[in-house]
Formats: C-alpha cells, sequence, structure tokens
C-alpha cells in the first residue's frame, strides 16, 4: 500500500469516541467546551536557519523566540490529561534548534503523548538524532530538491547543506537500526517548477539511504504569506511523474504521490461548507506561547484562543476566545477565505459527510 501512513487521507475513524463528543456538541458550546485536540502542532522556536521560498509562514518574520521549558512542560503534562493523543514539532521555525526538545520529547513518552517532528534536518547530531529517534512515532524531513544547487536555490541555503542532510537521514536510519527504534523516517518535497524534474533524484536518493518513504505535495498558497510566486501554479497539465515514481516503490520504501492533494488544488473548490475540525480536533502552539485553533490564521485574533504566559492550556481551551471562535466558524466564517488544501481539509469532508448524511446510511 503506498500510503499506508494515509497522508493524504484522515484518521478520524480510528477516534469514534471523539468524534461521538463531536456530533452531540457541534452546536452546543456547554458540550463543546471539554471536546480537546487529538492532535496539536507545537512551534517551539520561532527561528528558521532557512528562507524556503515556498514558505508558509515568512509573514511572521521568523523571530528569534522560543517557548519557556516549564511552560511547556507543564502544558504537555495537562494536554496528556486532557486528552490530547498527538503532538507534532514543527511550526513557524525549525523544531530541531531548541535545545531543550530531547528533555521535552522523553516527557511526552512519559505521559503518554504521541510525538513526530517535521524538520529541515540539517541541526540533527549525533547527540540529540537518539533522543529523537527513541521518542518520535515519526520523523519527515523537508527537502526540496535532488540536487544540492536547486536545493538551495529553493531553501535559500548553502549548497553544503543539502549533503549535511544526506548525511544526517543516513545517521538517523543507522541510528535507528543499530538501536532497533521503530520512528519512521521520511521526507516531504513541495513539487515546483524548479523542481519537479528532480523528484526521481530524490526519491532515489533517499531509498538508497534507507528512507520509508517520500512524499511528493502540492503547494498551497497561505493568504497571509508575503511569498506569491507560486499561486498561481499549475498542476493541470498532464505528466508521468506519478508513474515514473512509482516505479522506484518496493523494498521498503514507497513514494506517496499525494494525488488527492493535487486533484483539489487543480479545482480550486471546497466539498464542504463549514470547517468542522476547528475548534474541536486540532490546535496550535506558536513559539510566543499562544494557542491558535488553525495554523492557517496565526497572528488572526479571531483564531488566537489565549497565552500560556497567562493561563494554562485548560483555561484557554474552555476560555471565552475560545467560545467565540466555536460561535464565528459555526455562524460566520466564509471557508472560500480559507487555505486551499489546508492540513484538515479531508477531516473536514469526512465530518461533513457525517453531518449531511446522505440517502440509505443504514444498508451497511
Amino acid at each position: 500500500m503506498a500510503d499506508q501512513y494515509q497522508i493524504d487521507g484522515q484518521k478520524l475513524m480510528f477516534h469514534p469516541e471523539r468524534v461521538a463528543q463531536w456530533q452531540k456538541g457541534r452546536e452546543d458550546w456547554e458540550t463543546a467546551r471539554s471536546i480537546y485536540p487529538i492532535y496539536v502542532e507545537i512551534s517551539p522556536m520561532g527561528a528558521c536557519n532557512h528562507r524556503c521560498t515556498f514558505c508558509a509562514v515568512d509573514y511572521i518574520g521568523y523571530q528569534n523566540r522560543s517557548l519557556d521549558l516549564d511552560v511547556l512542560k507543564n502544558c504537555l503534562t495537562d494536554m496528556a490529561r486532557l486528552g490530547v493523543r498527538s503532538v507534532m514539532f514543527a511550526g513557524e521555525g525549525e523544531p530541531a534548534l531548541y535545545k531543550p526538545l530531547p528533555e521535552v520529547l522523553d516527557l511526552c513518552s512519559h505521559v503518554g503523548i504521541d510525538t513526530s517532528m517535521t524538520t529541515n534536518l540539517v541541526p540533527f547530531t549525533k547527540d540529540n538524532a537518539e533522543s529523537f529517534l527513541k521518542n518520535c512515532q515519526w520523523i519527515k524531513a523537508s527537502i526540496n530538491a535532488g540536487t544540492r544547487e536547486t536545493y538551495a536555490r529553493v531553501h535559500q541555503c548553502d549548497p553544503v547543506d543539502f549533503d549535511r542532510v544526506l548525511r544526517n537521514f543516513e545517521l538517523a536510519v543507522e541510528t535507528r537500526e543499530k538501536k532497533g527504534y521503530s520512528c519512521t523516517l521520511g521526507a516531504q518535497m513541495v513539487l515546483l517548477p524548479e523542481n519537479s524534474d528532480e523528484a526521481c533524484v530524490l526519491a532515489e536518493k533517499l531509498k538508497s539511504r534507507g528512507a520509508d518513504y517520500l512524499v511528493i505535495k502540492p503547494y498551497s498558497q497561505h493568504n497571509s504569506s508575503t511569498t506569491r510566486q507560486y499561486e498561481n501554479i499549475d498542476y493541470g497539465q498532464d505528466s508521468t511523474l506519478e508513474d515514473d515514481l512509482a516505479k522506484l516503490n518496493g523494498d521498503g520504501f514507497n513514494v506517496i504521490y499525494r494525488k488527492l492533494a493535487i486533484q483539489r488544488t487543480i479545482a480550486k473548490e471546497h466539498d464542504f461548507e463549514v470547517c468542522h475540525s476547528t475548534p474541536f480536533f486540532w490546535a496550535y502552539l506558536m513559539a510566543s506561547g499562544d494557542v491558535y485553533g488553525c495554523s492557517a490564521y496565526l497572528e488572526d485574533e479571531r483564531f488566537c484562543y489565549g497565552s500560556l504566559s497567562e493561563l494554562s492550556f485548560q483555561q484557554i481551551w474552555e476560555g471565552e476566545k475560545r467560545r467565540k471562535n466555536f460561535h464565528f466558524i459555526k455562524d460566520e466564517l466564509d471557508i472560500k477565505d480559507c487555505r486551499m488544501n489546508c492540513r484538515m481539509w479531508s477531516a473536514n469532508q469526512y465530518l461533513w459527510e457525517l453531518a449531511h448524511p446522505g440517502s440509505h446510511v443504514n444498508f451497511v
């Protein structure tokens, strides 16, 4: 199965109790108040060592700020108690630059939160890699070219970083195998005009280094992004890329070509009318300590629920700002203003169908 991790789909069917809570509370704030997210994305560090040309959050400015360690640890302990099941460390900066991350990952494993990381992989070292691999369910490297020249142009970095990334990928695989860890190691490439002819090259390099998968995904224009050079990118042209990449599958390696996401990008139409994922199933914690209901609206006060510098996660999640956002999403938000192919798109398709069942649904 090429997409055994359902990266191009959704996984809410594995959480029927939480979905049942949502069905009871989606119209009633008093019930919705205590429905906690399954998944939270955390940005422990605002700074980044790259300036990727396609970066969605360039408008935030790569600020050199980070989460207070004690505040983050208290927050994660609260999250585990309240029902959060998973955390991805990524965000508006590079998470591996956050020095206390190994300690944070140890805590997550202790309290029962599954962890993962999306990273450019450059800051990996022998010292931190073992902690990352020991604790994380998966680590996904953002590698957006198959050659050092194109990589440097897209990531806007020194070409030597491409060599460093490949060495660090080898280090990660060797550490996993030596220690017997189960962490899945993959990579993703945003499909751009300047790198599309290097997708197979990258796949071959990763396969030879022991990667489990490579995701090929379309670019998605963030409404607030400073960069606009890819907003009219055309994925509708006939191409053999998907078939060419599929030939590289095998020996434990798969290319996950996000065909559904690409088709949605071409269609530019929503197949649901209300975002049911927000403010229920996920959340985003910025490096500033602010908690948001949607990563497509960072720094938009309508989606900010509060700051961990002032309140606990429980107080924020059950507080007045989230209540206002609950009613705003339900009654006012026009999803035509939302980002195409957002992280919760497939989940929203599923939830929309549950909320608007067709005929004959009892004939299972």
